[in-house]
């Protein structure tokens, strides 16, 4: 069974930096595409960013801000956010998939979910 645990969150005031953690077990993780995704109350679930072998593509309201990385030998991928804005506020969520990298920005079909971390940003 594969199971994505995240870490990282909290409360920080705006312009501050959180970094966020994702643990992958039970698949090979390099084959995965992993993603954050966030949702906030009320709103629908948005991308934020997601990474293949050596692409990486981000949500318009995050570039230039978020930056995601992976360490394949520690089964991890991480969201680094500086610059945080009130608007970041949401609950975080990573996610992986098999295949497909052209969809990597949709959440549909994404096979493997963490429970989510929540981020708030105080301004």
């Amino acid at each position: 069974q594969v199971q994505l645990v995240e870490s990282g969150g909290g409360l920080v005031q705006a312009g501050a930096s959180l970094r966020l953690s994702c643990v992958v077990s039970g698949r090979t993780f390099f084959s995965l595409i992993m993603g954050w995704f966030r949702q906030a109350p009320g709103k629908e679930r948005e991308f934020v960013a997601a990474i293949g072998w050596s692409s990486t593509n981000y949500g318009d309201s995050v570039k230039d801000r978020f930056t995601i990385s992976r360490d394949n030998k520690k089964n991890t991928v991480y969201l680094q956010m500086n610059s945080l804005k009130p608007e970041d506020t949401a609950d975080y969520y990573c996610a992986g998939r098999r295949s497909d990298w052209n969809k990597a920005h949709d959440a549909v079909d994404y096979d493997y979910w963490g429970q989510g971390t929540q981020v708030t940003v105080s301004s």
